[in-house]
């Protein structure tokens, strides 16, 4: 039954149908061929069970958190300052997507919403200083994918909702793997800039008087991440307290910089209903598609014919590395969190690995999901700013960094406390 049901997912999926159509269709199908019980009618309850579910409250604060931060005019000095800072390394500009991408990653919670910011500011650079286009925009798609990694991640919040995982702990244990991250994406740059200098434009000129007064641009956003992630930390605020104070602060931050204005607000007030809309109908149905896999038995089937294979625990996480990355081609990442989580945990659990760890490979792995083709959604967000070429070139760019990625769930599966060691601080 999971064949025939992860079959009919692809297939309505290659036919462009929307995630949540596919998923309900799924659901409804696999009901009405398996069980001689109306499981449809379980669905009202479901649904509304999902949307009265308080930690979800924090997606709709986080996503005009982000909203509001992109009309703000933040992006822009932040993204000024921080090439100042990096200039001197080979790469240059390089090495400013990610550094930007990482910070506004600590604030927006959103992949798609960090490649389109820094994207639409640094794209203009690529003639004006020569850079090599395909590594240039392959900077832009990967750093764009730290937004769901690094905290506050909307991702992590739906990870640790569905397994019952300690949200705070969460975020603690992304935040190395997330720099980390970010540290090796640089050192890409560095090693391809190093074989090929070209590859590295014409570096920007700046002094340490120009470097210093650059600070105040920077500061902000260290300074909301420190309000937001530190209260959660601290245990002085829950998720949706932290995201209410980050969004006054970001509306502070907005009338300093001269932003704020009804129509401004009128904007991001849309923009986030239509973004938090897409996100709960997908949530709702996984919902209701989980249940009826969960009344089919089909993730207890998985579980024994995974153990029957007689792997170690480190092969058959490799097998589940290599089922996401294969699946992430085909499925946004969203969409494999939701569907594929409360079939996968409970065997990554039971093999004994830690679901806080879980939790940062499997986002890792959605991260793999947002910049591989055919729908990876991060090239097409960087190709829709471009407006012009083709996608390839975009796609070539970013194939480092998968690669990347890679090496640090190689190095989260050998050395597991580099996700674990801070959250161990708080026990």
């Amino acid at each position: 039954m999971f064949t025939q049901a992860f079959a009919m997912l692809i297939a309505l999926v290659a036919l462009s149908l929307p995630v949540a159509a596919v998923l309900l269709i799924v659901a409804l199908t696999m009901g009405w061929l398996h069980s001689p019980m109306p499981l449809y009618a379980a669905g009202s309850e479901i649904f509304w069970k999902v949307a009265n579910e308080f930690t979800l409250t924090t997606i709709p604060l986080f996503v005009l958190l982000g909203e509001l931060l992109l009309r703000a005019g933040v992006a822009e000095r932040m993204y000024a300052a921080v090439a100042l800072w990096l200039n001197r390394l080979p790469g240059g500009l390089l090495h400013a997507n990610i550094a930007a991408s990482t910070l506004f990653s600590a604030t927006s919670g959103s992949s798609v919403a960090t490649a389109a910011t820094i994207g639409t500011v640094a794209l203009p650079e690529i003639s004006k200083r020569r850079y090599n286009e395909r590594l240039f925009l392959g900077s832009l798609a990967a750093g764009g994918t730290l937004g769901i990694l690094i905290p506050p991640s909307i991702h992590l919040i739906l990870y640790g909702m569905m397994t019952q995982s300690s949200i705070p702990q969460l975020y603690s244990a992304a935040m190395l793997p997330g720099l980390l991250l970010a540290l090796i994406f640089g050192g890409i740059v560095i090693i391809a800039c190093r074989i090929n200098p070209d590859m590295g434009g014409v570096p920007i000129k700046a002094t340490w008087k120009q470097r210093l007064a650059s600070l105040p641009s920077i500061l902000p956003i260290i300074a909301l991440f420190a309000v937001v992630v530190g209260s959660i930390y601290a245990g002085v605020a829950t998720p949706t307290e932290a995201a209410s104070l980050g969004l006054v602060f970001a509306l502070v931050l907005a009338a300093c910089y001269g932003r704020l204005s009804v129509a401004m607000l009128h904007e991001a007030f849309i923009s986030s209903m239509r973004t938090t809309a897409m996100i709960m109908l997908i949530v709702m149905v996984s919902y209701f598609l989980n249940f009826i896999l969960s009344f089919l038995g089909i993730p207890q089937a998985l579980t024994s014919f995974v153990g029957g294979l007689g792997l170690s625990p480190v092969m058959t996480m490799v097998l589940i590395v290599a089922f996401f990355v294969a699946l992430g081609c085909f499925l946004e990442s969203l969409s494999m969190l939701v569907t594929m989580t409360p079939l996968v945990a409970p065997i990554v659990i039971g093999l004994g690995f830690d679901p806080i760890w879980f939790g940062v490979v499997l986002t890792i792995l959605l991260e793999v999901a947002l910049i591989t083709p055919p729908v990876g959604i991060n090239l097409y967000v960087v190709q829709a700013i471009r407006e012009r070429g083709g996608i390839a070139d975009v796609m070539l760019g970013a194939l480092p960094f998968v690669l990347a990625m890679f090496i640090l769930i190689g190095l989260l599966i050998a050395f597991p406390q580099i996700a674990l060691w801070l959250p161990s601080l708080g026990q």
